[in-house]
């Protein structure tokens, strides 16, 4: 039981990464792309009717995870206080920048919108990023399963790490090249003519940024977390995943339109599923004593919990689903 919730915590964070991370990357990528203000009001118009629905997989998961592993929720969310600050003043900002930017029509209010909602968006990227290098590097727990980083040390990822150091801040700029990869794609999908163009630009040479940061994020992660050669050793099919990846990266590249958008949205899956499948049955691993690690048994909650839970959380999830695809089959198409 605590497996299964282990990979339905990881597939709810894959889905917000990949529903979620598309409107971002579409911030991102907002003021590199659209050059005129019909252009930018087009660039938003791809994403309006779907940017906070997207984000509900973000509470969804988080609201999984308390249930599921509630030592987990209450090690992170004091242990990464201030970036997880940061993020929900993020999330707040890129939010009223969408909903802000057309109620005064003024030279000035458009343009301190949109850099809001680009700063924000590529920012939340950075952070997210950063957050899964710390999950995958490891904290230095206590035996009471706490801990606290200061913003940053020596930027070294060693006993006392900071939430930054090279190991993290290369995962952080991995996951805003992905993410804009994944934006420029989707606001091509939903556009034409020169903003498409410009998107597809886009792709092209953020892609050529991505392969190496792929080739470099491997072999660090690989190098800082020995448990991820021990996990791929002892179970060879989990190798699926990264060839998963691959595939969908080597699709970006090759595919266009709505393939190379399903081919974006592969790699994410596949990255996020290997990072899952080389840290399981830890959820948060200690870089001082493995033995002080949490993992998916002492981490979760009592076993009558997880069942009852997962009673409710099938339809829920399946209502949820459900919307989304009623959503996105009523907002398909070019946006005008």
């Amino acid at each position: 039981m605590q497996t299964t919730w282990f990979w339905l915590v990881a597939a709810m964070i894959a889905v917000y990464v990949i529903l979620d991370g598309f409107d971002l990357g579409a911030g991102i990528v907002h003021l590199l792309v659209a050059r005129t203000d019909a252009e930018r009001r087009a660039v938003l118009a791809s994403i309006g009717p779907v940017w906070d629905g997207n984000e509900v997989w973000l509470l969804a998961g988080g609201g999984t995870l308390y249930f599921a592993f509630p030592a987990l929720y209450a090690s992170s969310f004091s242990g990464f206080y201030l970036p997880l600050m940061m993020v929900l003043w993020l999330l707040i900002l890129r939010g009223i920048s969408i909903e802000f930017r057309n109620h005064v029509e003024s030279l000035v209010w458009h343009p301190l919108w949109d850099a809001i909602f680009a700063g924000a968006s590529g920012l939340l990227a950075i952070f997210f990023g950063a957050a899964l290098g710390n999950v995958v590097r490891g904290v230095p727990l206590n035996s009471a399963g706490e801990f606290f980083l200061p913003l940053w040390t020596d930027l070294l990822p060693g006993k006392e790490p900071g939430i930054l150091d090279w190991y993290t801040i290369l995962i952080a700029v991995a996951a805003l090249i992905a993410l804009t990869v994944h934006g420029a794609l989707w606001v091509a999908l939903k556009t034409s003519g020169d903003l498409q163009k410009r998107s597809r630009r886009v792709v092209n040479a953020a892609w050529l940024a991505l392969l190496p940061a792929v080739v470099l994020i491997t072999l660090a992660s690989f190098r800082l977390q020995p448990h991820l050669r021990e996990s791929f050793a002892a179970r060879p099919w989990g190798y699926l995943f990264p060839i998963l990846a691959l595939a969908g990266l080597v699709g970006i590249r090759l595919l266009g339109g709505l393939d190379g958008f399903l081919s974006s949205c592969l790699f994410l899956f596949g990255m996020l599923t290997s990072a899952a499948f080389g840290l399981y049955p830890y959820v948060l691993p200690s870089n001082s004593d493995p033995a002080l690690s949490l993992s998916i048994y002492n981490a979760a909650a009592p076993l009558y919990g997880l069942q009852i839970g997962l009673f409710w959380f099938i339809p829920g999830t399946l209502l949820a689903i459900g919307y989304f695809v009623y959503s996105y089959w009523h907002s398909a198409g070019k946006v005008g």
